[in-house]
This record gives structure tokens, sequence and C-alpha cells, in this order.
């Protein structure tokens, strides 16, 4: 069946496919996305598609209805059941096949959702196959004339937590008491399977698989998401707290005192730690990330490339430059060994083997990377962001000691402080991110560029 452009357009997005089940997304709509990725993969000569699915309740129904469409095109379908988006990626690499992850990450409990991959966690995005997903889904998927092809099931938690465990070195650690926040999403599922051979005593809170998230949003880049953690690390004395998302690809830390550990602290720390193992490597970090992290990098002889936000430019930037591991801001950290895709996991299990093979506090050990404020990122509501951007731009650019493009508007400022302001991918919004090295500089660079932006 046919549809309109509007209404593909609305779910089938720059990196993946999601919208609210029921109203934009339903059985029917997934089985035509399934043909239209097995026509895909046919023709790059895949044979066979891994599906894995998050805890949310709709998501058994749309992978049923998704193999259906893949089914109907020739392929087979592997179905792992139960996966973190990683663990998909670990699917998909291991097995050497296209996959989709079914889940909405941290979008309330109406959403759901799908991400692609070529064989080997490749990603696919809107230039790579989603737009041609979305032309045939719209037009009518047209049908193959081939042998249906068949389903079968197969679990392999087991084969990805050793495979993780094995990328770290974690034999020289100390025993730790891990909090774990899982947020009631797939973390709830992998932490268990991927601790159980560590020396820690894991503290576990909400692990109960609830795609309803009763507890709260499965986001932790929202600080309001982290307050039981932060809390319950302090109740539990533990020596480290981590909060993963609803699909358990992105990892947030926390430190003894109950603070939070900036993801670009993360990629500094984990960027050191994989240039120890191959000395002048390329270190992917994209434009909002500290200026910390290319610092450090430099310091530790490697090399630090800088990319647009967004997994897609990540990846990208990873296979041109052999990159050995990537970080975003958002805290999605990429391995090369990973086959260049992110784990939230291979991330907490670095953090937990630094902290592990020496003995200071994390609070103390992280102090070394965190060398600037940063505001986190503000959004303002705008009907016209291109024009706002060079409003700022020409009010700036006296003082500006470099200006770039890249992705939005980057303004450095001869204090070294710094900022960028880009428009969202799919709202009337523009993103602020403003870093200096004190906060009151911060808070001075936030009130003037959103002056310019809000009046």
């Amino acid at each position: 069946m046919s549809r309109s452009a509007d209404s593909v357009n609305s779910v089938i997005k720059a990196y993946d496919v999601r919208g609210v089940v029921g109203e934009q997304i339903d059985a029917e709509f997934v089985r035509d996305i399934g043909g239209a990725f097995a026509r895909l993969a046919r023709e790059e000569g895949a044979g066979r598609i891994v599906v894995g699915h998050d805890m949310r309740e709709s998501s058994p129904g749309l992978v049923k209805a998704f193999a259906e469409g893949v089914q109907a095109q020739g392929l087979d379908v592997v179905d792992i059941g139960l996966a973190s988006t990683d663990g998909l990626y670990f699917a998909s690499g291991s097995l050497n096949c296209p996959g989709a992850m079914f889940t909405a990450s941290h979008n309330p409990a109406k959403y759901n959702g799908i991400k692609l991959c070529r064989a080997g966690a490749r990603p696919v995005g809107q230039a790579s196959g989603l737009a041609q997903i979305a032309r045939e889904v719209q037009a009518g998927v047209p049908d193959y004339n081939g042998a249906r092809g068949t389903v079968s099931s197969q679990n392999l938690l087991s084969e990805y937590a050793e495979f993780v465990r094995n990328l770290v070195d974690l034999t020289q650690m100390r025993r730790l008491t891990v909090a774990v926040d899982a947020g009631n999403g797939m973390g709830g599922y992998t932490v268990p399977a991927v601790f159980r051979e560590l020396n820690v005593e894991l503290k576990p809170l909400y692990f109960e698989l609830d795609g309803s998230f009763p507890n709260h949003e499965a986001n932790p880049l929202d600080p309001a998401n982290l307050v039981d953690l932060q809390n319950f690390v302090r109740e539990t004395g533990a020596d480290i707290g981590l909060a993963f998302d609803g699909d358990a690809d992105r990892c947030f830390v926390v430190d003894e005192r109950g603070e939070p550990v900036s993801p670009s602290a993360v990629t500094a720390l984990v960027a050191g730690r994989e240039l120890a193992k191959e000395p002048g490597a390329a270190i992917i970090h994209n434009l909002i990330t500290s200026r910390a992290v290319p610092e450090i990098v430099a310091e530790r002889g490697g090399k630090a490339v800088r990319t647009r936000v967004g997994h897609s430019f990540i990846k990208q930037t990873m296979a041109e430059t052999n990159a050995i591991f990537g970080g975003e801001h958002s805290a999605h950290y990429y391995f090369r060994d990973f086959w260049g895709a992110d784990s939230g996991m291979l991330a907490a299990l670095h953090m937990l083997s630094a902290l592990g093979e020496q003995p200071r506090p994390l609070s103390e050990l992280m102090a070394e990377y965190e060398r600037y404020i940063a505001s986190g990122e503000i959004n303002s509501t705008v009907a016209d962001a291109a024009r706002r951007m060079e409003e700022v731009a020409a009010e700036f650019k006296e003082r500006a000691a470099a200006v770039d493009w890249l992705d939005g508007l980057t303004i450095d400022l001869s204090d070294g402080s710094w900022f960028n302001l880009r428009a969202s991918n799919t709202e009337p919004l523009v993103r602020l991110n403003v870093e200096a090295r004190a906060k009151k500089r911060v808070d001075e660079i936030t009130a003037e560029v959103l002056r310019i932006v809000r009046r």
C-alpha cells in the first residue's frame, strides 16, 4: 500500500525509525519497513537479518510484523529476543549480517522505533539507506517472487557478556561496590550477565524490565533522572554509580559523593586507556565535547579528530581514520574493537577498570579530566535558526579568536572560552553549549548569547 510522504517522513528520521505506537507506527507499517530493509540487504548480498528488542510492551508484536516483511522478501530472520542496542550490534558483528533493534531508547512508553544496521554493525542513516527505505514504504514495497524466508531463535547474551569483558583488562581490579540504575530498561538484563564474573558487589536499582518506566524516564542525560542514583550511591557507600538509558547503549557515571562525572571526562579517560594500547592512534570527539578531550589526547600522544554531532558522523569518521575510540557529550562511546559501534557497557567496564586498578576514590581520579566548566545544553525555540546564528556571529565578530560552521556556529574567544550554537534536526530549536574555565564566565557568555537568540 502507498502512504503519504508526511506520514512516512515523520517517523523515518535522520538516524532511525521512531514514533508513537498506534498513531505513527503499527504492525502494517513495520511490516513494510521490514520488507524494504530486506530488499536493501538482499541487494548487498545478505541472506539473513538479526533482530532484537527492548522491554517495551509493543516490541514483540512489532518484531513479529517486521520479521514477516523480511521473510516475504526471501530473507531469513534470526531473532535474539531481549537485547540492549549494543547487544544487537554484537549480534550483527559476530553473525556478520544486517540487524534491526526495536527500541525507542529513552523516549516515553508510548513510543517505539527501529535502529537499523548493515553487517558488522555499520550504520544505516538517511544517506546510506533510510531515504531509500522511506521511498519504498511510501510508494509500496514491491512483491518478491522467490521462496519465503525462515525464522530461528538464538540467545546471545552470554556470548555478548564474554566478548565485552574480554575487550577490557579487568584482572587488576580491587573489590568495588557498584551502584547501577537501569531505569527499568535493558541494563537490568545485561548488567547481571556482564558483571557476574567481575570483582564487584553490585547494588541494583530499578532492574525490573518495565517499558512503562514507573520510577523515572530512562534518560540519564536529564539531571532529574540521575537523582535516584545519586542518593542511592550515598546510601550504599558505593565506589561508583552507573546509569543506563532505556536501550542501554549509553552509560552515565556518578562518583562516590553522588556527583555526576561529565561524559567528556569519561571520553578523555577511555581515550587515554585506548591510546596506551595503540600509541598515536586517532580519537574521535564531536564539537560539543570539552576542549579537555583533544588536550588530553594530544598529551597522551594521540591524534584528536573533531566531527559533527551524531553517531553517523562519528562512525563514518572512525572508519575513514581507523580511529580506535570515539566519544560524544551525550554519553555515546564508540570502539573500533566493537565494530566501530557504540557501547555503554564497554565504557562502564573501562571506568570500573580504571577505578579499580588504583587506590584513589573516583572523584580524585577524575579531577585531572574535568578541566573546564560547561553550561550543559540549553534549548531555545526559534522560528529561524539560521538567522539567529548569523546575528550571534555578527555580534561576536570583533571578539572572536576563531569562528567555524562545521555544525552550527562555534566561536572561540581569546580567554579560552567557547560556545556552539546549532539547530535541531527535528524541532524548531537552537541548542547552546558554552565552556569556560570559571562558572562566572560560562554564565556571562550564556546570558549574552541567549539575549540575542531570544530577543
